[in-house]
């Protein structure tokens, strides 16, 4: 078992935490706001700083909302960075920018230190069942070295490459994840429209070619007007700006996900930059003057 810092407790986070605290570790753990009373209770301890959490840790794990919130993490006053000795492994579990990644990358290793991204996908949900999929990128020693904690926290594990690839996967999987929430958002307002019950449209669709995770969870909230966050849509968007800007360096079209992020910008128009992201419908649902749970056959 291994001594573990981890750095950001937030919806995903403190599951991921408590799964590896059931697992064995040593859990040293650090946020800007309260740590979860549960994860101290069974035997995580409280730190001040990244710099501590860093003495402490073999294996320093960060799982923040964005490049900014990792960059001071690592760099900031009192950060991991400072903290770290060799042969010390950093893991950062955010979904955050390809590029600057690379550069953090490089000045841990400065410090005779591994890093790995690894960001994640699956959600609140996932992360609660320890079903995530842990897309890494960085050297094959490490990885290997990290594989069986890995797997107490997701499923599907996979060494894409060097380091940047793993937040290169994220950014393509909340391409693919944000264009399905659009298509099942439009086609059940599009069979709720004209007057079919859209919890039985969903469930039809379960047993066909268009069955989808995200037609199975997020169509589900559709129905239900569950939109309380599993993933909020402010941190879709961040991976979607992410995506654009990519596209926009290496000089090709992304057409639809341009689409799904202005889907997005008008639901924060609306006061929705903290729900679910699966609330997209909601902007359908506003053009439309329609919401998908009215019934227009009385």
């Amino acid at each position: 078992m291994a001594n573990i810092g981890f750095i950001g407790l937030g919806i995903m986070g403190r599951h991921m935490a408590k799964h590896l605290q059931d697992a064995g570790h040593k859990l040293f753990l650090h946020d800007v706001a309260v740590v979860p009373p549960e994860l101290i209770a069974a035997g995580g301890v409280k730190c001040t700083s990244g710099k501590e959490v860093a003495r402490q840790s073999e294996v320093i794990i960060i799982m923040v909302p964005d490049t900014p919130h990792v960059s001071a993490v690592l760099f900031g006053p009192d950060g991991v960075a400072e903290g770290l000795s060799k042969g010390k492994i950093v893991v950062d579990m955010s979904s955050i920018s390809p590029i600057e990644t690379k550069v953090f990358a490089q000045k841990i290793n400065d410090h005779g230190c591994d890093y790995l991204d690894a960001p994640v996908s699956g959600g609140e949900v996932g992360a609660k069942a320890a079903t995530l999929t842990i897309m890494v990128g960085g050297p094959e020693s490490a990885f290997n070295s990290l594989k069986s904690m890995f797997e107490t926290i997701g499923k599907n594990i996979t060494l894409i490459g060097g380091n940047g690839d793993g937040q290169t996967t994220k950014v393509a999987n909340q391409i693919i994840v944000a264009l399905n929430i659009e298509a099942v958002a439009e086609a059940l307002l599009f069979a709720a429209k004209a007057g079919a019950d859209p919890a039985r449209v969903r469930q039809a669709l379960m047993g066909g070619f268009a069955s989808s995770k995200i037609l199975e969870v997020h169509g589900d909230r559709m129905v239900k007007r569950t939109f309380d966050p599993g993933f909020r849509i402010e941190l879709h968007q961040k991976d979607l700006n992410l995506a654009l800007q990519g596209a926009k360096a290496l000089g090709i079209s992304l057409p639809n996900t341009s689409m799904a992020q202005e889907l997005f910008n008008a639901c924060v128009s609306h006061g929705g930059k903290t729900w679910d992201h699966s609330a997209m419908v909601r902007a359908l649902e506003i053009m439309a003057n329609f919401e998908i749970g009215a019934d227009v056959r009385s």
